[in-house]
């Protein structure tokens, strides 16, 4: 093993490099570092020269055997293959080991989504409370939905913008730096800036010492309130209005802003950049998700099916 450091030395390099390069979150570079370590745990390779093709199918064999799902061995190809190409690049390899693989196949997962009249209910349970939690909540709840940020960029807002909103009375917009230092800017209906309005002035209760630039501040390391505890929140807010708790989450309704704007008339091009996405293809998978659920609606309320409807020939 005394020849490890070796890769774990370019692994670092390259974890540096997709943070500079390619603005990498740091949640992503843990990933890549977790599917690489695993790799060189499971195929024995101690430095760049054991980076051999099949070694990569050995380790994708293996996975397959232990009963990693086609979606967990796809996403350590990925990791690996990126590793490799860096090594090629930075003239480590002169040859890519993972160049002639496929990654396992994946089907694609269609997203989850929550109807209309359920975010009408998760909303309206939000808004009951008069606790600062419970106006922070509101906030999480009001810029998910009318917005469609991620979480990673919901937790990140930075506070300035809101303070100087806090008296706008018509639609506004703020910047929000998205995936690889992106930015899009993210309009903001009146019923947010209500939202806004109503927590501004608790939002001192949440900071223990001094000031903080977040608009959800939070005693955690990062100084802000963390994706774990804004869906933990989210679940206990489920739970509160009567849904199933294992069904909602942060991300899942960001799903619920694209899957309702498409559903009332909004273009392809237009939610695609209000989410952020690099690729169409990427907002188009929501046109199947709404095909998917009207036919779930229609089978759960069109009484033709109904099984006390139905008569014998």
């Amino acid at each position: 093993m005394e020849a490890l450091p070796t890769l774990l030395a370019q692994l670092t390099l390259f974890l540096e490099m997709m943070v500079a390069n390619k603005g990498a979150a740091a949640h992503t570079c843990e990933s890549y570092r977790r599917d690489l370590i695993h790799f060189f745990e499971i195929s024995g390779a101690k430095s760049p020269g054991d980076l051999e093709t099949k070694r990569v199918t050995d380790f994708l064999a293996c996975l397959a055997e232990k009963g990693y799902a086609p979606s967990s061995r796809a996403r350590k190809m990925s990791s690996l293959r990126q590793f490799c190409r860096f090594l090629v690049l930075e003239g480590v390899l002169t040859q890519d080991p993972t160049r002639l693989l496929e990654a396992p196949r994946r089907a694609r997962p269609l997203p989850k989504i929550v109807y209309e009249a359920e975010m009408q209910d998760l909303l309206r349970t939000a808004h009951a409370g008069d606790e600062p939690a419970d106006k922070r909540l509101a906030l999480f709840l009001e810029l998910l939905y009318a917005t469609g940020l991620r979480v990673s960029e919901l937790i990140t807002l930075p506070v300035q913008p809101f303070v100087r909103l806090k008296e706008a009375r018509v639609l506004s917009v703020i910047p929000v730096m998205g995936k690889g230092k992106k930015e899009r800017l993210i309009p903001l209906p009146p019923q947010v800036l209500d939202a806004v309005r109503a927590y501004l002035p608790v939002r001192g209760s949440f900071i223990t010492h001094g000031d903080s630039p977040w608009l959800f501040p939070s005693p955690s390391a990062a100084g802000h309130i963390t994706r774990q505890r804004v869906n933990q929140l989210i679940k206990d807010l489920c739970v509160r209005a009567g849904l199933d708790a294992t069904k909602v989450s942060a991300h899942v309704l960001r799903h619920a802003f694209a899957t309702h704007l498409l559903s009332h008339g909004a273009d392809l091009v237009s939610v695609q950049k209000l989410l952020g996405h690099a690729d169409l293809g990427t907002t188009q998978i929501y046109t199947h998700v709404m095909g998917d659920h009207l036919q779930e609606f229609i089978q759960a309320h069109h009484p033709l099916n109904r099984q006390d409807t139905k008569t014998d020939a």
